[in-house]
């Protein structure tokens, strides 16, 4: 997938991650920005416990759950 779908899959990742984390969401603009950062951190944590996803769904779910630990992480600092 080029850039451009990867920029894609990282805003619907930060919207979903920002609708699973309610109240540790930093607005929609933030939470983007912060879903795209998270399809790459993603990549990183599926790679590091071995898990390897194809497939638009499987970019989506890495992307996801990258996103909701970029905002957990975000939210412990926000305190």
């Amino acid at each position: 997938m080029g850039l451009i779908g990867s920029i894609i899959i990282g805003i619907l990742a930060g919207f979903a991650a920002g609708k699973i984390m309610k109240g540790g969401g930093f607005g929609c603009l933030v939470n983007l920005i912060l879903g795209i950062v998270g399809g790459f951190v993603g990549g990183l944590l599926f790679e590091a416990v071995g898990i390897h996803t194809t497939g638009i769904i499987g970019q989506l779910i890495t992307a996801v759950v990258g996103a909701v630990a970029v905002l957990w992480i975000a939210s412990i600092f926000k305190k």
